[in-house]
This record gives C-alpha cells, structure tokens and sequence, in this order.
C-alpha cells in the first residue's frame, strides 16, 4: 500500500473508464434495484444512528462543512424513504444521481490521495457512512463497499471503530445493499440543527440485535517509511433474549497514516 504517485492524465482517464463500466452494470446488469419511496415510516424502527455535523479538522475551513450539508440536504430528497422490497438492491448513487451545480449542489471537501481538496457535492460520504453503519446493525446484507484507502486524521472523540464506515465517489464507488429478507425496508433519513440522523425501520417486529466492534487493530512501520494501520471489525448476533447467535467477520481495513502515530493512541475512545 505504498503511496503512489498518478498523472491527471491517468486519474480522469481510470474515472471515466469504471464510470462507463458502472452505468453498463446498471442498467443491463440483472440486479434489481430498489427504487420505490414511501413518505410515511414503516412501523417498526430496526436501528436508528446520528453523526454531528460539524466537526473541528484541521486546516478545514468551515464554509466547507457548511457546504457539506447544503449538499447532504440535496441527496436526502433522493434517499428518504426509499423501500427495499424482499430480492432488491439499495444503490447509493444511482438513486442519488450525478452530483451537479445544476442540481444545486457546491463545493465540499473531498478527500484526495492522502489530503483533501474541494469538490462539486463533497461532504457526501458522511451520508454513505452513516448508512453503512446502520446497516451492519439490520439484517439487510451489503454487497458492495469501499473503504478509505488513506487515515488523513488522528482520531478525535471516536465512538465507533476505525474505518467502520463506506467511502464513495460517483459513481464507480458505490454501496449497495441486498434485501435478502422477506420483508421490505425502508431508508428514513433527516438532519436536526446539528446532527444528521439515519433509520432502517421495516413493517414486522426486530427479532435480531447486532453488536459491531472491532476484534484487532495494530499500525505496522512499512520498509517505504510510513505507517499503515489495520483492523478487523465483527458482529455479533443476539436474538431478543439476548442469547449470541452468531460472531461474524465483517470487513478489514488497511489504511496509510498520514499522520505520526505517535501523536495521539489511536485505540482512545474505540468501542
């Protein structure tokens, strides 16, 4: 996982390449993908989850925060609502669509190999984050998810593990998600004055709960220098009672450190 170095040339060029092979996936691929919304909640709230809004990063200027959720605002029209019926496929982007300034969407911060910059609809991955996790806590099923190929900030009041959430870039990192159930599901989603808040809720009773934590986590001192951090997340099943059912892998996650790891412990505050 050494860092590399591309050419412009060859970052538009591998965009346009897996953009065009997304659009062949979706619209001659075999998926089927969810696409009905209901404005009324399904009865019964399977997990519910928020993230702040604002957060102190350094050398991140407010306005680009404040234009994260300008953007944030844009896609819940899309996704609120949105029901997953039994043998259906959630696509994050393609029920988004193409962030545009047409759309109304401005400038956020976007990170890029290692640092960040700005860029039309940038904010966004906070939303895929936050479906991500959510999910983990359902019985839905995630078919597709990306993890953040680079740690470009030291932890700071961390409440959940590392790398526990999905990164995305329209349209060829996508997350996607399968109904495997017999049961729809439905993605409610809005914002208060400073969190953003994310609900599965379906139309029978939960009789599952999840428990998601990270089993190890080391960093390693790589021959090119560096530093890479690496940790293994699992969930645990319990029915209602309270019984484990089941401890299953989940993902890893290997990340370069853009940071000295000595600088803050980057287990504080892992749950």
């Amino acid at each position: 996982m050494k860092p590399k170095t591309r050419s412009l040339l060859r970052v538009k060029a591998g965009t346009v390449y897996y953009r065009i092979k997304r659009y062949i996936k979706w619209y001659f691929g075999k998926q089927k993908f969810a696409t009905k919304k209901e404005n009324t909640p399904l009865p019964y709230c399977i997990f519910t989850h928020s993230t702040p809004l604002y957060r102190k990063l350094k050398n991140v200027d407010m306005w680009l925060q404040q234009n994260k959720v300008k953007n944030i605002e844009i896609a819940l029209k899309k996704l609120d609502g949105i029901l997953i019926l039994p043998g259906e496929t959630f696509s994050y982007w393609k029920n988004i669509g193409k962030p545009t300034r047409h759309k109304g969407y401005v400038e956020g911060m976007v990170l890029y190999y290692g640092s960040f910059k700005t860029g039309i609809g940038g904010g966004l991955c906070q939303l895929s984050n936050l479906i991500y996790w959510c999910t983990l806590h359902s019985p839905l099923k995630v078919v597709e998810r990306h993890r953040h190929s680079f740690d470009v900030f030291p932890d700071s009041n961390r409440t959940q593990p590392f790398r526990s959430g999905a990164t995305c870039a329209y349209n060829y990192l996508d997350l996607q998600i399968y109904n495997a159930t017999n049961n729809p599901y439905q993605l409610k989603l809005y914002l208060t004055d400073n969190k953003l808040m994310a609900e599965w809720r379906s139309n029978t009773c939960p009789n599952l709960q999840f428990h998601v934590y990270e089993k190890k986590h080391w960093i390693t001192h790589e021959h090119w220098g560096g530093y890479l951090r690496h940790n293994l997340i699992y969930r645990k099943a319990f029915d209602l009672d309270n019984n484990l059912l089941a401890d299953e892998y989940i993902t890893e996650n290997h990340a370069i450190m853009m940071y000295n790891p000595l600088l803050e412990n980057p287990n504080k505050n892992n749950v």
